[in-house]
């Protein structure tokens, strides 16, 4: 900015010409000097105002803002957020199909010790070893007076009263740290369908739960991702179903004293797992360690329902039917040479009677017939019969989402020559699971298409491959219903609900080669009810033996099947199916009022 001078020369001279006061031009010149100094500092000042009253209204417009979007919003619990790498120890919940909680979480606390703080150690050692029988002393008293020990973990997991009897104790040096810990309120129910959790990475104010077998290992990803929000994985078992499955398999496992039983309830058109069971079982709230040595099937980890390969016996010769009835082969009505024994190289195929050279169809699945199912099956021929049975699954494992799973794969036979073939088609050769089964027997009551079994509550699913002719696939009910009406199975009938199913007794296999000749599994399949089929239901016991007409019995139609109805008996309600051809009970009408008042009991 140029300075103009106060007393301009040429205005001086010009003034002294005239005779004016050059004094007078430097007052006016000063005098418009500071009246432009006083307009810069104005506009300075009015500017600054405006900024500050602009920032004010900004300020003010931001927090009304917030204020009323926080009042529009639903109310939330404020989220603590910290810096660097934390335990991720929430887990979701589980619960079965009607929102009831199987697997939580509890807030219990762990017990560590810092023996360089302690002031008497062989005295906290001894109360430490009172209050946790479990404990080692000496060991506890040698880790506590070792100077250089800085840190030990004495208990994982303490109850609260634990907890108080250690603070009682009031050493400086035992320290307590929180802990989230899983809890299976139902105890043993599903329990190997859950499978159990344990401690990850652990630290002093917290600890991951990571999921060791069942679903939750299956799902240990999704149950421990922050971005779910706690929602609960919703299984497809029903608790109240699955809890009075195990209640009459335990039951039934004791009264014909099996050494082990399977139960899998399946619901047909979703291929939803109500309940499923294997005993013995166990609590996964105290899950045992698994076998390292013996039979795994011993253990009760092992998962019958699943991980078991068994011959399932007679409960085949339906498919070698179905399929045989889809190819127009026969119908129910053919009649079948059913001359036992019937020979096939160097070996014998026999009935346990002879039913002579006319057997039909029908019957032959009524009276459960070796050699009237084998000649069905040389009809088909081997290479579309290992089709069929590959179709129905019973080549791979089953894809319930279990960790399991994998583990139960169906013992196949390398070669399948005739007498394989033979065999197979009444369910020797081939291993496979309870959980095989009912699937494969669900696929023929959904009109022939793939079921295929999920544990997951709501799973949209395309609809599986048509596997068998719905024509053919009704027959084969008609069959099964037969079984029940006045064949192998009439022990199942249950009063008030149609049941459609078969038997099958297979001889267990011996280790070295060959069969026993006196352990047995019992199988049966049943589909119900009958008219609108809705529901599949398995029961295998695993050496049963029973009392029957003075004489011991083992068949699936004097173990099996009573537990069977048993089952049905219990779960049908639960499920919501309504009993047809019972009377209803009569109706009691209260009398007439007499004026009398009677006090009702309540």
């Amino acid at each position: 900015m140029i300075r103009k001078p106060l007393r301009p020369l040429a205005r001086i001279l010009r003034a002294r010409e005239t005779g004016q006061d050059p004094d007078e031009i430097e007052a006016e010149n000063r005098a418009r000097r500071h009246a432009e100094i006083q307009d810069r500092a104005r506009k300075r000042a009015e500017g600054r105002l405006v900024f500050m009253a602009l920032g004010f209204l900004a300020a003010f417009g931001t927090v009304g803002f917030r204020m009323g979007a926080l009042a529009a919003s639903d109310p939330a619990e404020p989220r603590v957020q910290a810096s660097g790498t934390q335990i991720i120890s929430q887990r979701a919940d589980i619960t079965d199909r009607e929102g009831r909680v199987l697997a939580t979480n509890m807030l219990t606390h762990s017990l560590y010790a810092q023996p360089n703080q302690m002031v008497d150690g062989r005295s906290a050692a001894e109360a430490l070893s009172r209050i946790f029988p479990d404990l080692d002393r000496e060991r506890l008293v040698r880790d506590f007076s070792n100077p250089n020990r800085k840190f030990m973990w004495i208990k994982k997991k303490i109850s609260p009263e634990q907890m108080q009897a250690v603070h009682d104790i009031g050493e400086p040096g035992l320290l307590f740290g929180p802990r989230e810990m899983r809890l299976y309120p139902n105890g043993p129910v599903a329990s190997h369908i859950l499978g159990g959790s344990a401690f990850g990475v652990e630290g002093v104010n917290s600890a991951e739960v990571i999921g060791t077998a069942g679903v939750e290992k299956a799902f240990d990803g999704w149950l421990r991702n922050p971005a779910n929000e706690g929602a609960p994985l919703t299984l497809s078992i029903d608790l109240t179903a699955q809890s009075a499955m195990e209640e009459v398999l335990s039951s039934g496992m004791r009264n014909m004293n099996a050494k082990g039983a399977a139960g899998v309830l399946l619901e047909i058109q979703t291929g939803e797992i109500v309940a499923m069971a294997s005993l013995p079982d166990f609590d996964p709230n105290d899950r045992p360690r698994p076998a390292l040595e013996g039979d795994p099937s011993a253990s009760p980890l092992f998962n019958r329902a699943v991980q078991g390969q068994y011959e399932l016996g007679s409960t085949f010769k339906i498919f070698p039917v179905a399929q045989a009835m889809d190819l127009k082969l026969v119908n129910p009505n053919t009649h079948i040479n059913g001359n036992s024994p019937m020979r096939i190289g160097k070996y014998n195929i026999s009935d346990y009677h002879n039913y002579g050279a006319s057997l039909s169809v029908t019957d032959i699945i009524v009276k459960s017939s070796n050699v009237g199912t084998v000649r069905i099956a040389q009809m088909i021929g081997v290479d579309r019969q290992k089709e069929f049975l590959k179709d129905m699954g019973f080549f791979e494992p089953t894809s319930v989402e279990m960790v399991e799973a994998p583990t139960g794969k169906p013992i196949v036979p390398e070669r399948w020559p005739a007498v394989t073939a033979a065999t197979v088609s009444f369910g020797h050769g081939l291993a496979a699971s309870p959980l095989h089964l009912a699937s494969a027997y669900a696929t023929l009551a959904n009109d022939g298409r793939k079921v295929t079994p999920t544990l997951v509550h709501g799973k949209r699913r395309p609809p599986g491959e048509q596997v068998v002719s719905p024509q053919a696939a009704k027959l084969s009910l008609d069959l099964l219903r037969q079984v029940v009406v006045r064949g192998t199975a009439r022990s199942g009938n249950v009063e008030g609900y149609e049941i459609a199913g078969k038997t099958g007794t297979a001889d267990k296999p011996r280790p070295g080669g060959g069969y026993y000749d006196n352990r047995v599994v019992a199988n049966f399949a049943a589909v119900f009810p009958y008219q609108d089929p809705k529901y599949v239901l398995v029961v295998t016991l695993d050496e049963p033996s029973t009392v029957l007409g003075g004489g011991e019995s083992r068949v699936a139609g004097a173990t099996a099947v009573p537990v069977a109805a048993d089952v049905i008996r219990r779960v049908a309600p639960v499920l919501g199916l309504r009993p047809v051809g019972v009377k209803p009970l009569p109706v009691i009408e209260a009398p007439p009022e007499t004026g009398l008042k009677v006090a009702a009991n309540e």
